[in-house]
């Protein structure tokens, strides 16, 4: 009886250890959804390098990514989305592209880690962990305190990503003189410019000052009419700073408008959203300083000498990115006993990647910036 008893023990140690074993040796599996085929595979194939470079710093065998193709498709974003559930995937990195979120709502058993910058009207299981405008107007809030400014205008194109900003606004309660809407058309978005910045009463009043002067009988009129002439208005403006939610040849046009209207940026601040250190603003001089929020720059520099040294080739900036969502995933779960569960992304936490200070809470994603300034060839860091 004695060693049937022992045997029963003995037994029951060994499956106990079995089961320990077994769970110990099980996967966690992170789905990876980007392209890899057709005119955007460049840009998924970088992704799944950064993201395995992160694997490779993080060094746990539980954790397994599996990259699959969506082909820049919203049908087949989702079927390989399906085919990732089937493998037991209950957290998938991507797709890059926001038209491809429509149909990932009916697997609501998926949380989506989008690559996209867009937070409005996405899928309840979508969280976008992009450098979003909510976490970029948080940031120019907090340089407008940095810096005294009372009167900021918010320049905004008539583009897609409107609501974006507007909404942004909402959630913010950044403080604003006024808001004004552009067109992106150059021709039309001279003259809306002209009109926001009073441009031609200002002329007229140089005019007017110019023609009073010489017929005043003031003896230095002369002195006075030369340094006047050499003047292109004359008046004062109602705002201290000029925030322009655009980016590349579009913001470009904006400052050169601004410009034209006698508001430099020696008189008034530019602010802009994030740049990612686009260099050609440097060769732009009349625009400069500018100043914007973004990621850590220390960090995307090492990070992009890491991955040529390893790949031979320079990542793209979305790239960057994934490398930080996949150190935030495992962070997370690792947190949470490596359970894989929908609460993860729900409790309010805190992540240093190397973006920067990632916060998350009710499902959303928020970013804690720095902020730069472009400068005499150089980008540098204000806070």
């Amino acid at each position: 009886m004695k060693k049937i008893i022992q045997f029963i023990i003995f037994t029951f140690i060994g499956l106990i250890l079995n089961i320990s074993q077994s769970l110990g040796d099980e996967k966690i599996r992170i789905g990876l959804i980007v392209p890899l085929s057709g005119e955007h595979k460049d840009i998924g194939s970088s992704i799944i390098k950064a993201a395995r470079l992160a694997i490779n710093k993080i060094d746990d065998s539980k954790i397994q990514i599996i990259p699959r193709d969506t082909k820049a498709d919203a049908e087949t974003t989702l079927k390989i989305s399906k085919e990732l559930s089937e493998l037991g995937v209950k957290i998938i990195i991507g797709p890059v592209f926001n038209k491809n979120l429509i149909y990932l709502e009916e697997l609501n058993e998926i949380t989506f880690l989008s690559l996209s910058n867009t937070n409005i009207n996405n899928p309840k299981n979508v969280i976008s962990g992009g450098i979003n405008a909510v976490s970029q107007i948080n940031a120019i809030k907090k340089f407008q305190e940095f810096s005294n400014l009372e009167r900021s205008i918010l320049l905004i194109p008539n583009t897609d990503f409107r609501n974006e900003i507007e909404d942004a606004v909402k959630k913010t309660k950044i403080k604003l003189k006024d808001k004004f809407v552009y067109d992106s058309d150059p021709t039309i978005l001279t003259s809306q410019i002209e009109k926001l910045t009073r441009y031609p009463q200002r002329k007229q009043n140089l005019k007017d000052e110019i023609k009073r002067i010489k017929n005043s009988n003031d003896s230095n009129k002369n002195k006075k009419i030369s340094n006047l002439e050499k003047r292109d208005t004359l008046g004062g403006i109602n705002f201290d700073s000029a925030i322009i939610a655009d980016f590349d040849e579009s913001l470009k046009s904006v400052t050169t408008s601004l410009l034209y209207t006698d508001i430099s940026s020696k008189r008034i601040k530019y602010i802009t959203l994030n740049q990612w250190f686009n260099k050609s603003i440097l060769k732009e001089e009349n625009l400069q300083p500018i100043y914007f929020p973004s990621i850590n720059k220390k960090n995307y520099d090492n990070f992009v000498s890491e991955y040529f040294k390893i790949y031979n080739e320079y990542p793209n900036q979305i790239s960057f990115l994934s490398y930080d969502l996949v150190g935030l995933v495992y962070f997370l779960i690792y947190k949470n006993n490596f359970v894989v569960d929908n609460k993860i992304f729900y409790k309010k936490n805190k992540f240093k990647g190397k973006i920067g200070i990632f916060e998350i809470s009710k499902n959303k994603i928020s970013h804690i910036l720095n902020f730069y300034v472009a400068e005499n060839n150089n980008f540098k860091k204000i806070f």
